[in-house]
């Protein structure tokens, strides 16, 4: 559901995310998700009619730092983890990375 959102700059009511996602998952299933995302602080809504356009409130690379950070919190050895982390990188993901740190050394 989240995928549909960040598709939207202005968000998306329960309505056309499901008709996004597809076409036999309900409307209420859709509220529902939607509904807990909120509650979790992950999404925003205001009232667009009869119904609600949801919001992320947050970027998909966002989430995914935070994931990834969150990931690396209870490790005893950080440098380990990333050490590990950046052997399992793709040869693309793994320049990405060094650019990324080249241009923060900078």
């Amino acid at each position: 559901m989240l995928e549909q959102l960040w598709a939207s700059a202005e968000g998306a009511t329960p309505g056309e995310v499901r008709d996004a996602v597809a076409q036999d998952v309900g409307y209420t299933t859709v509220t529902t998700i939607l509904t807990r995302l909120v509650q979790k602080g992950l999404v925003e809504r205001e009232r667009a009619g009869r119904a609600f356009r949801y919001r992320a409130l947050s970027t998909e690379a966002e989430m995914a730092a935070r994931r990834m950070q969150e990931a690396l919190k209870p490790a005893s050895d950080r440098s380990l983890v990333l050490s590990r982390f950046v052997d399992g990188l793709s040869d693309g993901d793994e320049q990405a990375l060094r650019q990324i740190l080249d241009e923060l050394d900078r």
